[in-house]
């Protein structure tokens, strides 16, 4: 039993390390690899980086996974002959072919993320505070500052402005919850077969009035059109699927307002991100706060990396 190889993949922090350590003392081999390689099914991933990807994990029996960082398609699963068990530190699995694993006779298990935090979960408190770096342009001044200047615009103001919400999920409820209750914010949500009566019942859920005294929704369910069109900032809180993918392009971003902020923390293929640089490049929209990309890790030549308009970060929020 000791003989069985274990990996764990993409975890940059060493996280993981107390508990496989666990492991270790018993015997077993356990690797961890503190870096991400490519995704294997990504069309601008090179011949010799899948095939180093395959290298790197083919002799492994049990693989740990964090934060989907790492996606196992089918043509993958296929070629790592000893893989019997794959580990995911979440229940979606969107990253995995679980098909092709229950065919291989992989078994695919995951977490629920222990136990459930007093007050918000992480990436809600991650989004809330790309909201306020972008609004109060926290990373624009502090650069100024270190390099010898002083403000270089004006903060945006969030009380009594519309918070766009696309998806009111769990996250999407949460997030909305904040920036109604603490700053003030009119919450507008908008997803394919969001209803009203859905929105009230996640306002109750989340313990705020579905409508306040003058009879106005805590979340209002708006049409796709109106939502980009009036709000301030707009949040991105849906879930990848192929029907999600590529949800937001050109034509919702062209409706944004040139002083409105774009904040995404759930995927980044959800989002045509050639269209959203072109957005943020020629103005059409103040500013952009990512923390997922559709090819993570990102390249060291995107022109994400060079933006004086945006706030990026490296997948904190999950």
């Amino acid at each position: 039993m000791k003989d069985i190889k274990i990996a764990v993949l993409d975890d940059y922090q060493e996280l993981s390390k107390p508990h496989f350590d666990r492991l270790r003392q018993a015997g077993y081999e356990v690797t961890t690899f503190t870096d991400t390689l490519l995704p294997y099914n990504h069309p601008d991933t090179p011949q010799e980086v899948k095939d180093a990807l395959v290298k790197r994990l083919e002799p492994f029996a049990v693989i740990n996974t964090m934060r989907e960082r790492t996606p196992f398609p089918a043509d993958l699963i296929a070629k790592l002959p000893h893989l019997k068990l794959l580990l995911t530190t979440g229940k979606r699995n969107a990253a995995i072919d679980v098909a092709a694993c229950r065919a291989r006779g992989v078994r695919v298990a995951g977490t629920d993320g222990g136990l459930k935090p007093r007050g918000p979960d992480s990436t809600t408190t991650h989004c809330v505070a790309l909201v306020l770096a972008l609004a109060r342009n926290v990373a624009g001044d502090d650069a100024a500052v270190k390099a010898g200047g002083w403000q270089t615009e004006a903060a945006t103001e969030l009380a009594g402005k519309v918070f766009g919400v696309v998806g009111l999920g769990r996250l999407g409820t949460s997030v909305g919850k904040i920036m109604s209750a603490a700053f003030g914010m009119r919450v507008v949500a908008w997803s394919s077969n969001l209803t009203q009566d859905a929105a009230d019942a996640r306002a109750r859920e989340a313990g705020l009035p579905v409508e306040d005294e003058d009879g106005d929704k805590t979340f209002r369910v708006v049409g796709r059109d109106e939502l980009f069109r009036t709000a301030d900032v707009v949040s991105v809180q849906v879930v990848l699927s192929e029907r999600s993918r590529g949800l937001i392009g050109r034509d919702d971003l062209s409706k944004m307002k040139r002083s409105a902020l774009f904040i995404n923390t759930s995927r980044g293929p959800i989002v045509n991100e050639t269209d959203l640089l072109d957005a943020a490049r020629n103005g059409s929209i103040r500013g952009v706060a990512l923390d997922v990309f559709a090819l993570e890790p990102l390249p060291r030549d995107s022109p994400w990396r060079t933006t004086q308009w945006g706030k990026m970060d490296g997948q904190e929020s999950s």
